[in-house]
């Protein structure tokens, strides 16, 4: 084969293997993609190796002639840069070597070394008070269910449909929570399950949704008048990814999702990225594509021209990525690292078998508000000491997001409390949401067995997570939870079977005869007395005065030394902070 000839085999299959690559990677073609260099490296790195199979590799050989004693001449051949190198090979050597050079740069130079204050500055976060944690009665728009009690579910509710069950599944990863009627809904469409189902029905689509119900626990197929032809388990040009690529090729988007407008009419929403901090850095949402899966109509919008009925905009992944980096960059990146000085970070957890990247990732619950799905997760030193000294609830919709000062228990030791009380049955919990029971902040979540079915609920007192009820539904552990607070019930009974009108009541305290009095604190005691907290006081003078925990939470601010006004009766004690 000729030179020229070479040149053109070499050129028609790089193209059709770019080709090939392009059609099944899909990067986008905008210069802050690191998947469109990475796309260029590998047809680089191809068409060099091809550069050596079509008839130039014999520029890189020498022909030598040796004459052994016998007289016979032997040909051999040897290879020799000098005397042969192609300058195409050269040219895709050096292009390739230049790709992964700016690949490389571009990725260290838009770092957080470089610029951690901008990093910082991504996510605005405001404070926030207790108030903006929903109240004991709004418990409906809780959803406590997590996404395998749902897939569970789900898969129960399709399994009973003989007609679709054979054809289609649900995968746990494609439940997203949105918030329909200011309830909270899990939400999944079918896929199809496999190639050869998707061949056999692409032209009638996925047949319909699952809705599962965190409040209700239960689950419902919901068919559809007209199939969704493009998602994202079809093949070719029935794939949601393909289709959205090609009518938008330069659009960074991810966190393609599943989601139901008030309607229940589905659309798939797809956020899409601006890099705001050199080539690759600085992650920030700048809209969203809203898909119509029944005929492929797209729109690209805005985040401000989004409309109200999606949730999901700005993933919770991200947000707590980005309150990370403004809770740990704000004082330089070096500090970040070395003496983390104010440094926090939100609630995480330790996994090797997820389906993502193995390691340490956030975590966070659901909070159905304003029509919106909050999340909301702790937030604790980077220490990780298994407390927090406050929480985040952010808005997926807007990105709102505020703190909230609330020191006490992360949710996971808040989870092995309740795991603790019902250790006997061998129930694990689920990762909690957040609510506020007489004002205090409070975990509450489903504990379930080992099937995964949901068999009772607990409430853990965020401040001290000895401080726990449970029971078989929600209302009860609830009720239980407040005649706890209250003093009304025992810690036993908080925890035991039956109804909190039936537990034993301790008679509340006789304020009536206290008086007011000036004391100096010189020693401050809790103690456990028949499974309640009490909080003892010792004055300057050795006086002691009782108070159960809950009755007195504003001592939480006073100090062994302090000067405070109290009402007694010499043995009992009130205390209001003014």
């Amino acid at each position: 084969m000729n030179k020229v000839a070479s040149y053109i085999v070499t050129g028609v299959l790089t193209l059709i293997f770019a080709g090939v690559m392009y059609y099944l990677c899909l990067p986008a073609w905008n210069i802050h993609s690191s998947g469109l260099v990475v796309f260029f490296i590998f047809v680089l790195i191809f068409a060099f190796f091809l550069l050596g199979w079509t008839g130039i590799r014999p520029m890189y050989q020498r022909k030598k002639y040796s004459k052994r004693k016998k007289g016979t001449v032997v040909m051999s051949t040897s290879f020799d840069v000098k005397q042969g190198a192609s300058v195409a090979a050269v040219f895709v050597m050096a292009a390739t070597g230049i790709l992964v050079l700016f690949w490389i740069l571009g990725g260290f130079f838009s770092s957080r070394l470089f610029h951690a204050t901008a990093y910082s500055k991504i996510l605005q976060v405001s404070d926030g008070a207790v108030t903006d944690i929903p109240s004991v009665d709004k418990t409906d728009a809780i959803a406590l269910m997590d996404t395998a009690s749902a897939t569970k579910l789900g898969d129960r509710e399709i399994g009973s449909l003989t007609d679709l069950v054979s054809q289609y599944e649900i995968s746990s990863g494609d439940y997203t929570q949105v918030n329909i009627g200011n309830e909270p809904v899990k939400v999944a469409p079918l896929s199809y399950a496999g190639v050869f189902k998707w061949n056999n029905n692409k032209d009638k689509g996925i047949p319909g949704y699952v809705s599962v119900s965190p409040v209700n626990m239960d689950a419902e197929y919901i068919p559809l008048q007209e199939g969704m032809v493009y998602v994202p388990s079809a093949y070719f040009s029935q794939d949601l990814d393909r289709h959205i690529r090609f009518a938008y090729p330069t659009t960074i988007y991810d966190d393609l999702h599943f989601e139901v407008d008030e309607e229940g009419k589905p659309w798939y929403v797809a956020t899409t990225y601006n890099y705001t901090i050199g080539l690759y850095g600085g992650k920030a949402v700048s809209g969203v594509i809203l898909v119509n899966p029944m005929d492929g109509s797209m729109q690209k919008l805005a985040v401000a021209d989004v409309p109200s009925w999606v949730d999901v905009v700005y993933p919770g992944g991200l947000i707590c990525k980005q309150y990370n980096d403004s809770a740990q960059l704000q004082r330089g990146y070096w500090n970040s690292v070395f003496g983390q000085n104010g440094c926090r970070k939100v609630t995480e957890y330790s996994s090797d078998d997820d389906d993502e990247d193995s390691g340490v990732k956030a975590d966070y619950g659901y909070i159905a508000k304003e029509d919106d799905i909050w999340i909301y997760t702790g937030v604790t030193s980077v220490n990780g000491d298994s407390s927090n000294i406050g929480f985040i609830v952010a808005n997926e919709r807007t990105g709102e997001t505020k703190f909230i000062e609330a020191s006490g228990a992360d949710e996971f030791s808040a989870m092995k409390a309740a795991e603790g009380e019902v250790q006997e049955k061998r129930y694990v919990a689920s990762f909690p949401s957040l609510i506020t029971v007489e004002d205090v902040p409070t975990y509450i979540m489903v504990l379930k067995d080992k099937s995964g079915l949901v068999k009772m609920y607990a409430c853990v007192n965020v401040s001290q997570y000895n401080i726990v009820a449970t029971a078989s539904n929600q209302d009860d552990c609830i009720a239980k939870y407040q005649a706890l607070l209250q003093g009304k019930i025992t810690a036993e009974q908080a925890t035991g079977e039956g109804t909190p009108e039936a537990a034993v009541s301790e008679p509340a305290a006789d304020t009536a005869s206290y008086e007011s009095r000036t004391i100096t604190v010189a020693k401050l005691q809790t103690m456990d007395v028949d499974g309640n907290t009490y909080l003892y006081i010792v004055d300057a003078e050795g006086n002691v005065y009782k108070a159960r925990y809950v009755d007195v939470e504003d001592m939480l601010f006073v100090n062994v030394g302090d000067v405070i006004t109290i009402e007694t009766d010499g043995v009992g004690y009130r205390y209001t902070r003014e």
